[in-house]
Order: C-alpha cells, then structure tokens, then sequence
C-alpha cells in the first residue's frame, strides 16, 4: 500500500478532530477529498445547492454546538461563492474551516480557466488563509489553520489545488488535541479599579452582548448587587433575557424604548461581552466601562472610563466579593416599570387581524414561540423577521436563536436552519424567512428535501422588502423598488416535494403551524402578512417624524395616497 496522499491526510485528521459533516458542493478540483471522505465513511457530504448556503450552515453548525465546523468549494466561482457565508461565519465568530480548492498548482498566475487568488480574497474574512504548495507544508498548516478558527473563533481558509491534494503526505499520524476554552481575569489592580468606579456610581446599567454565554447566573448575581438594569444587544438575548428580573429588553435599531432609555438615563455604562456598534444609542453624559476578551474590541464605539481584557464570567466572579450592595432600588424599578409598558405595547400589536386582513407579523410570530419546542433554534431573516423575532420570541436558556446580526446578510436564514438542524438532529429548528431572503437562495430548499433535514421554514410573505421600505419612509422618500412579485411560496415548496401550507386568514394560522411543525419532515408554512406595519427605533428623532411627514405628502402627490390610508389601517390597532 503507498502512503496516503494529503487528501487522505486531510478527511483523516478531520475525523480524530470529530468533525461528522462537511457542508458544500462538489467539484473536479475537490475530487480527491471526496475519494477519501468516501473511504473512511465517518464524513458525511452535505451537498448544498449554492456554496453561499453551505458557508451560512456551517456557521449556524458551528454556533449551534460551540465546535468547529466545515465547508468546501471547489476551485475559482465555487469557492468564491463561499465568501458571504464565511464574512458572516467571521464577524459572528464562529469557528469555521473552509477548505477552497484551487486551480492546479502550474497554473497558477497563468490566467488559467476559473483562476482566482483566494487566498487574497479571502483575507478580509479570515484569521488565517494560507496556499498549499507542497505535501510538506501541509499538515503544519493545516493544524495552524483548526488552532486559528477555534482559539480565535472565526474562519480560516485553507487554499488547495487540486493536484496537491493529490500528492503523497510525509508520514505522520493524524492526530487532534483539542483544549478547553480559557479563563481570563483582569489583573489585580484592574479589578479594584473596576470596582471603585461601579461602588462609586449611583445609577449603572449592564449592556450584555454574544460574550455573555455562559455568564447567566453571574450577570443576575451581579445585576442584583448593584441594582442595575440589564439591556442587551441582540446576540445578548439568548444569553441574559431569561429567568432575569433585572432585564429591561434590548436597544439599537430594532430594541425597546425601554432599553435605550435604561441606558441614556444611566449615570455608568458597563458593557460586557458586547461591541454594539451604534453610537447613536450609547449614553450621551454616562462613563462607559468595557469587559470583553479581546483587547481589540475595547474602546472601538466611545470613549472609556476604563476597559478591562477578560472573560465576563471569570471577571465578574472575581470583583462580585469587592462590590457593596446597593439598597436604593430607584433606578431600577424605573427602568423595570418602562419596561413593563413597553412590553405590553408591543404585546397589545401581536393580535389577530380583521377578517379579510392580512395577517399581522407580530401576531405570526407570538405564535411561533408559542407553538415552538422547549429547546427549538430559531433562525431569522435580516429585515423584518429579525425584528419580530427580537421582540417576539421567547428564549428559556435552552432556546437557541441564530441570525446574520453582525454583518447583516440576506438569505441567511434557512441554510443557518439546514447547518442547525444537521447538528442537531433531534431538535426542532425553524427558520423565520423572509419572501425576499428565501427567494434569494431558493434552490436550497431542495438540500432540507434530499438530505431529509426536517426544518420548518415559515415565511413573511408580505411581497416587500420590508424593512428597506421602512428605512426609506423614515427617510422621507418613497418606498420605491422594494416591491416583489406575489409568489405563493407554498406551491413552490410543495413542487420541490415538501409539505406546505399556504395561510392568509388569522383563524387559520394556529392549526397550520401546529400541522406544519408535527411534520416528521421539512415543511413550508407560507404565511401572508401585512406589507405596510411600522417598527418605530427607540430612539424617535425629529428627522424620523419628518421623514414619515415627507413620505406621506410625496405618496399623496405621487398618487399613492391609497398607501397612506392602508398604512393607518394596519397600525392603528
């Protein structure tokens, strides 16, 4: 027997690591890997039909399981095709391995048919991007690549031409050792100084983002001790909002007034875990305090009173027994009682229609949490489902909630819930998707069916781009080009062999998620919504106020006064 080649290396050091599925489409320039992922049998192919889809699920894998996750494309447009998916994969960081096959190594730097430079383009969404030249270099590589994607929890990129994937692999025993996250407290000093600063401060609001998993119980313990509201941004939501008597719901752009007022009403910001990126909504007069693990983050959005390089958990468990309670409750129980009216704002809107209305989407999504599983991983559109979503579903700390929040992709969606539902098999996961993002990567409906991954895909059928159409009325312009055709997404599903249900009264709507959702299979619930319903910010400017002023006097003398007139009927309820 002859040694085994660099392929064989590859799908061998891949399985030690556990790796079970590599997500992506096949091609020439991958076709010794697939040889090999063949021969051991321990690897399964998740064939997407678009790369794009095969980089947002094996993102979604990796966030869904904490462990790293694969995809592959093929030399030229197939591994191109990955790269939104892997930006997305990156700036949620999440550890994702991405092998892009390359053209054969002669040539290179030829104009040869499909040449690319991957490993330039790939640079700007990576940790690490590194080309394969020889049988030598490659397991060095190869293990720098999985040490980057994990300890610093991104993407790498690995670029391997067809024809050295082929060549035979010096002798060397294919092996993984993996580690356990580390824990990281800020030295001595800083962890007096940080609690000087918080004993010393009379109103202090917690900001929680994604760096708060884990951190749940600490984050109360620490919230209670200091009488402090906690806000969170929306990759927060997951972690803190449950099991919280302290939370005050979330701020930015789509967030509750509540929150954004928790925060500018504060006299210090303590933000863990989190860099929420819109200065807009940050604390106008408040000192700001930042804890996250990577200096880098620290400081990027507004200036700091102090910032400190840790692990929120490991951090606050350090300074929790230097802190003095605070009795005087007032803050808090302000913050808590606007919270309270908020909520019940937004949970009055979340109503069935009248009849021979379209169907309200906070009523569609109330029912989702209602109808979803104990432990189900929901996955939402940007745009409007996002949302809906933050404000209308309801996370118990076994829930798991997905989305492209940081670098705001469409057509995230349903392969994040393809990526969620391959790694979880046993679990529920839906996918709030939006007419216009599902469109965008339709075909991938065809991977739930022939890799018979039983996601429930519901869609906001509204025929809009809704949330573009809102930022432009908001702008004061008329929301032109934002219309997309009536499409009954339910046939679509039902031609591709999937079962599906087509909604468009309100009395309908709990039977056919209840239906669509016992399916033992993939199913569509196509759902039509209302294109015209209106998500106010938190924060409400005067530019906000005009602009919907302009808006409705451009629509009138545009002739699209019927719009106006639809607009009151569906908000005012």
């Amino acid at each position: 027997m002859g040694k085994q080649t660099i392929a064989e290396y590859l799908a061998k050091t891949l399985e030690a690591t556990g790796i079970e599925r590599i997500w992506g489409v096949t091609g020439d320039s991958l076709n010794g890997l697939a040889f090999s992922l063949d021969q051991i049998g321990s690897i399964r192919w998740m064939h997407t039909r678009h790369e794009e889809s095969a980089a947002f699920a094996a993102g979604a894998d990796a966030a869904s399981t904490g462990q790293l996750a694969v995809c592959a494309g093929s030399c030229g447009p197939g591994n191109l095709h990955l790269i939104n998916g892997l930006y997305d994969c990156h700036r949620n960081h999440q550890p994702v391995l991405a092998i892009a096959a390359h053209i054969p190594s002669t040539e290179i730097g030829l104009g040869y048919f499909q040449e690319t430079h991957p490993q330039e383009l790939f640079r700007e969404c990576s940790h690490f991007v590194e080309l394969v030249t020889s049988a030598e270099q490659f397991p060095r590589v190869l293990a720098r690549a999985m040490r980057s994607a994990i300890e610093e929890r991104g993407v790498a990129v690995i670029v391997l031409p067809g024809d050295v994937a082929l060549l035979e692999c010096p002798e060397e025993v294919e092996s993984w050792t993996g580690s356990t996250p580390p824990a990281i407290v800020p030295a001595e000093g800083d962890l007096e100084r940080l609690a000087d600063l918080l004993n010393t401060s009379e109103r202090i609001t917690l900001l929680c983002g994604s760096g708060t998993a884990g951190a749940h119980d600490e984050i109360v313990a620490l919230a209670d001790t200091l009488g402090a509201p906690v806000v969170h941004a929306l990759r927060g939501k997951q972690f803190v909002e449950w099991d919280n008597p302290y939370s005050v719901g979330m701020t930015g752009l789509i967030g509750f007034s509540s929150g954004y007022h928790a925060m500018e009403s504060c006299d210090t910001l303590l933000m863990l875990g989190t860099d929420f990126p819109y200065r807009p909504f940050y604390p106008s007069s408040a000192k700001i305090v930042q804890i996250d693990w990577r200096g880098s983050q620290l400081g990027r959005r507004a200036p700091l009173a102090l910032g400190l390089v840790g692990t929120v958990k490991d951090t606050i468990t350090a300074v929790l027994p230097r802190l003095q309670r605070k009795d005087d409750r007032m803050f808090l129980d302000k913050a808590r009682k606007h919270y309270m009216s908020a909520r019940k704002e937004l949970d009055e809107l979340a109503v069935p229609s009248a009849p021979g209305r379209p169907i309200h989407p906070q009523y569609l999504t109330s029912l989702i949490d209602e109808a979803a599983g104990e432990d189900a991983i929901f996955t939402a559109d940007v745009g409007t489902p996002t949302l809906w979503a933050a404000r209308y579903l309801t996370m118990n700390g076994k829930r798991q909630l997905h989305g492209s929040f940081n670098h705001g992709s469409m057509a995230n969606a349903m392969p994040q819930a393809l990526g969620a539902q391959g790694a979880n098999p046993g679990r529920q996961v839906i996918s709030l998707s939006g007419d216009g993002g599902l469109s965008m990567l339709l075909g991938d409906l065809l991977t739930a069916r022939q890799l018979d991954l039983p996601i429930k895909v519901v869609v906001f059928n509204n025929s809009l781009l809704g949330f573009v159409s809102m930022e432009l009325k908001a702008s004061g312009y008329l929301d032109t080009n934002v219309d997309l055709s009536k499409t009954d997404f339910a046939a679509i599903a039902k031609g591709a062999g999937i079962f599906s249900i087509r909604v468009e009264r309100s009395e309908d709507l709990p039977q056919a998620l209840k239906t669509a959702f016992a399916h033992a299979g993939p199913a569509l619930v196509d759902v039509v919504t209302s294109k015209h319903e209106l998500a106010m910010p938190p924060k409400i400017e005067f530019a906000h106020a005009k602009g919907f002023s302009l808006y409705m006097l451009r629509a009138i003398l545009n002739g699209r006064g019927d719009e106006v007139v639809e607009l009151a009927r569906t908000n005012l309820r």
